[in-house]
Formats: C-alpha cells, structure tokens, sequence
C-alpha cells in the first residue's frame, strides 16, 4: 500500500486542492497510511506501534528511562508505564534500576524481547519498503534526513 494507493486511478481528485500542498496534512496522511501498514504486521508479534517503540529503544543499548521514553515518544507518563507494563509481563523488557541514579528507571530488554524485535523489525522494514515504493532508495534516506533535520536539527 504505497502512499497514493487507495484510490482506483491514482491520484484522488482532492490532491489538486491547495491543502494537498500542506506539510502537516501530507505528514499526517503518511503517517495514517504508515500505521495501518505497521500495526497489521505487528499483530503477527501481539505489539502495535506503541509498545515496539518502547522495545525498539529497550533494545537500543541506550539504557533510556521511563521519563525519557515518555519524552521521545510524546507520550503521558503514564502511558508509557502501561505500556511497559505489557511488555514487562510478557517477559520482553524488566525495569532496572538506574546506573547514574538510583531513582530513575531504565527500561531493558530481556533475551526474548531482543529476540521479538528483531523478527518485528524484519517486518517492518518491509512495510516501509512497501509504503515507499514509489520513491528510490536515495529519496526515502532523503527524507529520513529531512524529517530527522526537522525534528532534531
């Protein structure tokens, strides 16, 4: 389901409309379309988004906190909390105490969680493939640049 998939002949009528220019809308509809894509495979892995975002970063070596986590994914506190919750009982992810402060929080993935990534990522990078079709290797690191740029500086 690439981007402009959806629609019989293509383009739909409504993208010769001035919003079909607006970044935020163009933004939202990828995202919208991305999603779809992301969770229908993540289902095979009992995850959405949500949750792989969390072992995803518990998977990154990076040792990030539950305040961190929340931060980064722009999510509330407590959010993130049921969310690790989920995956602390499914075995993925434990709570460690912090190495720099003992009062914080580090979110880590366990064997089985590393293991579940890795086959949940497999998975989406062929969604990505599959949502960019229509774009050329170069283009889509491109635009994971700029998008990154934007974000981040």
């Amino acid at each position: 389901m690439s981007i402009g998939h959806g629609v019989e002949a293509g383009v739909p009528r409504l993208a010769e409309s001035a919003i079909a220019e607006d970044i935020g809308l163009l933004l939202a509809k990828v995202h919208a379309v991305g999603s779809v894509l992301n969770n229908r495979a993540l289902g095979e892995f009992g995850l959405r988004e949500r949750s792989y975002s969390v072992l995803r970063l518990a998977c990154s070596g990076l040792e990030p906190t539950q305040r961190e986590l929340a931060d980064f994914l722009s999510l509330d506190p407590s959010q993130i909390v049921a969310l690790i919750d989920e995956l602390e009982q499914r075995g993925l992810v434990a709570r460690e105490q912090g190495r720099t402060d003992r009062r914080q929080k580090i979110v880590l993935a366990t064997p089985a969680g590393e293991r579940l990534h890795a086959q949940a990522e497999a998975a989406l990078t062929a969604c990505e493939s599959e949502q960019f079709a229509a774009l050329t290797t170069d283009e889509v690191g491109s635009l994971r640049a700029l998008l990154q740029r934007a974000l981040w500086g």
